[in-house]
């Protein structure tokens, strides 16, 4: 990693105050960026500007279900850190249960903000980054969103709606220089990933494999790190990856067989 490779770029992380999210911001930071560091929960993203101070990154208690507060945020952000050149999109919810168990709540809320979310600040990015005709867009996806998972109906579909948006999106960009790719983790060790765990062998059943859920194990024998996740993120938004666009990197030790 090149500690100046992001030098006078400016990111806005989604996400940020725990797990993947923060990950990413500190990694984009310590490259160089200044990062805006945004998630609904301001405690987090308040230690992240405690901890690397506000030169670095900025936090921002945000909601981005809100349309008003994404474009309010966009427009401070461009004002107050500089012109946005790198979006990554890491804030998700999951609610778990089968199909038939699901309320409309839990369906709603996972939507707004796993799908909707990565809409409304990739629009309101993608206007300003468009006049530029620079940027790069980042959505962390899912494994889930290629493999089908039970009880994981509403996050899947979520994250598959958000991938394949943002393929779309990165297409509709190419001729204005903004690339637009996906990240998919695949098992993360992070406090979403934990709250699956109902007992002392779940990390093990993860690694092993599952056939009464239909769930290969991890062929590389480890549940990921958040930091193996910005890793990629941050080969994504460097000029090391100038040529890619609309790409779906998966980053799950091999556990969907790239099905």
């Amino acid at each position: 990693m090149r500690e100046t490779e992001l030098s006078g770029r400016t990111a806005l992380v989604t996400g940020a105050g725990r797990g993947i999210g923060a990950a990413v911001a500190r990694l984009l930071a310590d490259q160089g960026a200044r990062v805006v560091a945004v998630d609904r929960d301001a405690d987090g993203v308040t230690a992240l500007e405690d901890e690397y101070g506000a030169g670095r990154i900025t936090g921002r208690a945000v909601d981005i279900t809100d349309r008003a507060a994404v474009d309010a945020l966009v427009t401070d952000a461009e004002r107050t850190a500089g012109p946005l050149d790198i979006l990554v999109n890491v804030a998700g919810v999951l609610r778990t249960a089968p199909v038939v168990e699901l309320t409309d709540q839990d369906w709603d809320d996972t939507f707004a903000v796993n799908t909707t979310g990565v809409f409304q600040l990739s629009r309101a990015v993608a206007r300003t980054m468009t006049t530029r005709r620079s940027g790069c867009i980042v959505t962390v996806g899912s494994n889930a969103a290629g493999v089908p998972r039970a009880g994981m109906a509403a996050y899947a579909a979520s994250k598959a709606a958000a991938t394949l948006f943002t393929k779309c999106l990165g297409l509709e960009l190419a001729r204005s220089g903004v690339r637009c790719n996906v990240v998919s983790p695949g098992s993360t060790d992070t406090p979403m990933q934990r709250q699956l765990w109902t007992g002392p062998e779940a990390r093990d059943r993860i690694i092993d494999g599952d056939p009464e859920s239909y769930r290969v194990g991890i062929p590389l024998g480890r549940i990921a790190e958040p930091r193996d996740i910005a890793e990629a993120v941050g080969f994504l938004v460097s000029d090391r990856a100038r040529h890619i666009t609309m790409h779906d990197l998966y980053v799950d030790g091999g556990a969907t067989l790239r099905a």
